[in-house]
């Protein structure tokens, strides 16, 4: 009978979700029940953090369980960058169907390689970033697929399943794939477990494509704007500008947070159906998000910062009776998903992992594991990595690296043009919990804290080759 099987495991996450925007964690003026209720059922953690904060990186880094130079995903897979996940990397949901397990996949992939960079004219009708990924090796495993690249049309979207032929919607694209994720679960072989990945594109950008209904729940005078919007114009993390003031980031944080809601409302049908199913007890849920977004705090929007707006994301998991009814202070990192889902699931962790499997610590309620999580940003614009190169340099050098522990984040920032200083950053957690007053390390030997966090730092950009500890011991040197 179905109860015997092995778990089954519903992954979900957004793009663009910042931690601190979902009510239980009372920061953002967020309006999200489903998601509060369901985290008290589970395991809430306080510090999850992204490896990369941008969306390829990361997705190819839970994937796999290894880091973005590892798997040559350090930038987002879009035209004029030949990125995308290698097909003979072992992906959690190759585990997953070797081992028996019906595996789909809903929404946004993000993680071949755009069509538009192979041919002016795709079949698919793909363009931009977008691409069409046929079935076989670049589907790691997954057999039912309904999906796309990289596209932002929210109440348009479109998608492939086994052909190149486009489905056109219209339809809130959160809305959408919650209604083909219950209908898979309706028509699913109920002899076997299955193992569900649905990627919602909300709250990312463009923030105004939201239904109204949602954008009715927020008072725009009545939500207030983050403590370290300090600012009332704004950047990038390159440093271009970005259109509008004050007022219009008022618009685009209600926007944002209607879309969290309606992330709420949808997350709430995929519950309520595990429910009349009786699928609760046998069913790990996971809701979480690739990276966070800025939304004005340090004068800046989007993500691929060092921030906790950035790298901050939510992360709960409910498994009834099995996983503990708690709040975790495990620092969990990108890397250590894959290996922890697996043990959870009692299957084989591969050797190709990188990550921790922090299983153990979760279901004995243990504190303890990681005492860093490690997050890396390359330079991945077109015109960036161009410069770079012509002065003869590899873009890997450049960008930034970070250690976030429990107390501090530690950043060395190299810039993202070839004659950028070196500058390093230390951010107290426990007493800038806003991150308004870093210290800038001139040299770290003289310094306790940052002494200690550029050796472990080192070690781990030694280990895994990355070409920016070349450029550290030029500097050192």
């Amino acid at each position: 009978m179905e109860s015997q099987q092995r778990p089954n495991l519903i992954y979900i996450f957004a793009d663009q979700w910042r931690r601190q925007a979902v009510g239980y964690e009372e920061e953002d003026q967020v309006i999200t029940p489903n998601i509060d209720a369901f985290a008290q059922e589970g395991t809430i953690f306080s510090h999850a953090v992204t490896c990369s904060p941008l969306c390829s990186p990361h997705r190819a880094s839970l994937m796999t369980g290894r880091y973005p130079n590892s798997t040559g995903v350090y930038t987002n897979c879009k035209v004029g960058a030949d990125v995308m996940l290698n097909p003979v990397e072992t992906c959690i949901s190759d585990v997953l169907s070797e081992n028996g397990y019906q595996t789909a996949y809903i929404g946004k992939w993000h993680l071949d390689l755009p069509e538009l960079n192979v041919t002016d004219q795709p079949e698919s009708g793909a363009s931009g970033w977008d691409a069409y990924t046929p079935p076989g090796p670049k589907r790691h495993g997954f057999q039912y697929w309904y999906s796309y690249g990289a596209w932002d049309e929210h109440l348009a979207p479109h998608y492939w399943q086994d052909s190149p032929e486009k489905i056109k919607v219209s339809q809130w694209s959160v809305e959408h794939e919650t209604d083909q994720t219950l209908k898979y679960l309706q028509h699913r072989d109920k002899e076997q477990p299955f193992a569900l990945f649905l990627s919602w594109n909300p709250p990312h950008s463009p923030f105004d494509q939201v239904p109204e209904k949602y954008r009715k729940l927020y008072d725009r005078e009545q939500i207030t704007l983050r403590e370290n919007v300090n600012q009332s114009t704004f950047l990038v993390h390159t440093g271009e500008p970005v259109d509008g003031g004050i007022e219009e980031l008022k618009d685009k944080q209600l926007n944002y947070f209607a879309a969290i809601s309606g992330i709420d409302d949808q997350f709430g049908r995929i519950l309520q159906f595990l429910k009349e199913e009786n699928l609760e007890e046998n069913t790990i849920v996971v809701l979480t998000s690739d990276h966070g977004e800025m939304m004005g705090s340090h004068g800046l929007m989007a993500k691929h910062v060092w921030y906790e707006e950035s790298i901050g994301v939510p992360f709960c998991v409910r498994w009834p009776g099995v996983i503990p009814q708690t709040r975790t202070d495990l620092l969990l990192n990108t890397v250590d998903i894959m290996p922890t889902l697996l043990r959870l699931l009692d299957l084989e962790i591969p050797s190709s992992v990188e990550g921790e499997d922090l299983s153990g610590y979760i279901l004995n309620r243990q504190s303890g594991g990681p005492e860093e999580a490690y997050i890396s940003a390359y330079p991945g614009r077109k015109e960036a990595i161009e410069a770079i190169r012509e002065a003869g340099l590899d873009n890997r050098e450049f960008g930034w690296r970070a250690i976030r522990t429990h107390e501090f984040t530690y950043v060395i920032h190299h810039g993202y043009a070839p004659g950028d200083e070196l500058v390093r950053l230390l951010y107290d957690l426990k007493n800038d919990q806003y991150q308004l007053h870093p210290e800038q390390i001139e040299d770290p030997s003289g310094h306790p804290a940052a002494v200690e966090l550029e050796g472990k730092l080192c070690r781990w950009l030694k280990d895994l080759n990355d070409p920016f500890y070349n450029k550290l011991r030029g500097v050192m040197k």
